[in-house]
């Protein structure tokens, strides 16, 4: 893997490429600044689990390419927010944790970031901060002459993510995130020269709120940029599996199993993914992307193994190849793999139906029971899901001399092509 800059290349036209930029409030404006050298730039993240997941590395990543370019990321965990809840995004109020929960989500939280960013006390290094640090000790009083003046009760009432709830019910604890979130802007301007706050198109409400704040409060000139909200080319949300979430620590996700999640991505999302969640060159991305048919997995495996060595490390990463050749595609541990025998000529004309397949195998104990699977997305070929129910097998689908298949996490048979 290279991460290196590519020659002329401004952070800002990199995220462009890659597809990161959503709305920006001045690109011309952040574009000089960067110009001028080193640039600080914040990104929030909610401290609701003990673990990030996958829907949380377009941020996590934007982060990345800051550090990469020279500039200074600052993660901030919302220690403070998190008491609190963001309304955006949710038809519900968030339950509330209390500060012992944050605590200890903020440790792995922590843990999963550091895989990504690189923490110190240089110039560029990343800083990682607690929100409750400046903002538990405030006097509502002292807030509410200092900072709520600042805040139109119209406008707040005109954001998105405020009219979406105010039909299903808004709390007054929640009605206050913005003007924690645009509190947090401008502390961070003051206290560390942040200029510029990214985050989900989602969020854009909030980082405007924000960016007027730090006008008003500090005279300063800062910035504003969004990412779009990645799903599934199919409209599923990202990250998200019949299993559940897809975690980025390995306690809750494992390697392999996080590796298999990229192995699985649908076609048409590889190459956007490989755009925005590796830091493979350009030219190298360009050059998966024209992989069409069966070739396609090829720029598959590129993308998982460059995921899971960014996320668990190249160990892993090289651990969960070699797992995933083992278990679909031969290899030294496929004696352990139950296994039978038939002939190529099952697999010629129209082929050999999957389910049938799956009931000769015993991994399924009948017609029925197979097909219900498929619908499940239980079913998986050479590591694939399989969405199909009427998929037929046939020599297309031969690699190493076999036929991998598989039923949830354990089940797995190899049907070896004579």
């Amino acid at each position: 893997m290279s991460d290196e800059i590519q020659t002329g290349e401004s952070f800002l036209e990199e995220m462009q490429w890659r597809g990161f930029v959503e709305q920006c409030t001045d690109p011309e404006g952040l574009q000089a600044l960067m110009d001028q050298g080193e640039a600080v730039g914040y990104i929030g993240f909610d401290p609701s689990a003990d673990s990030l997941h996958v829907g949380s590395m377009v941020p996590i990543m934007g982060l990345v390419h800051l550090q990469r370019h020279g500039h200074k990321p600052i993660a901030i965990v919302g220690g403070g927010t998190g008491l609190v809840g963001d309304p955006t995004d949710r038809t519900e109020m968030r339950q509330i944790l209390t500060f012992e929960q944050i605590e200890a989500n903020l440790v792995g939280i922590k843990e999963n970031l550091s895989h990504f960013i690189s923490f110190g006390e240089g110039s560029s290094d990343g800083l990682m901060l607690n929100n409750a640090d400046w903002l538990k000790d405030c006097s509502y009083i002292d807030f509410l002459r200092e900072i709520g003046r600042h805040f139109s009760v119209n406008r707040m009432l005109s954001m998105e993510s405020v009219k979406t709830r105010l039909e299903v019910g808004l709390s007054f604890l929640e009605f206050n995130y913005m003007i924690l979130q645009a509190y947090d802007f401008m502390i961070l301007n003051k206290r560390y020269g942040c200029r510029l706050q990214m985050g989900g198109s989602d969020q854009w409400g909030n980082i405007c709120a924000g960016i007027d704040l730090a006008r008003r409060m500090n005279q300063q000139e800062v910035f504003g940029l969004t990412f779009p909200l990645v799903g599934t080319s199919s409209g599923a949300k990202m990250g998200k599996t019949a299993a559940g979430a897809v975690w980025l620590a390995a306690r809750r996700t494992s390697p392999f199993d996080f590796y298999q999640y990229w192995i699985n991505v649908e076609d048409l999302d590889v190459g956007r993914y490989l755009r925005l969640f590796t830091l493979l060159p350009a030219a190298e991305i360009e050059k998966l992307e024209t992989l069409q048919g069966a070739d396609i997995r090829e720029a598959k495996r590129a993308l998982a193994f460059e995921v899971t060595k960014l996320v668990h490390s190249e160990q892993e990463a090289i651990a969960a190849e070699k797992g995933a050749a083992a278990l679909f595609g031969g290899g030294s541990q496929e004696g352990s793999i139950p296994s039978s025998q038939r002939p190529s000529s099952d697999l010629e004309g129209d082929g050999l139906w999957i389910v049938e397949a799956l009931v000769a195998a015993q991994l399924c104990q009948s017609n029925g029971a197979a097909r219900r699977l498929i619908r499940q997305s239980g079913v998986r070929l050479h590591g694939e899901i399989v969405s199909d129910e009427m998929y037929r097998l046939t020599a297309a689908d031969i690699r190493d001399d076999r036929i991998a298949l598989q039923v949830g996490k354990k089940k797995h048979h190899h049907i070896l092509i004579g």
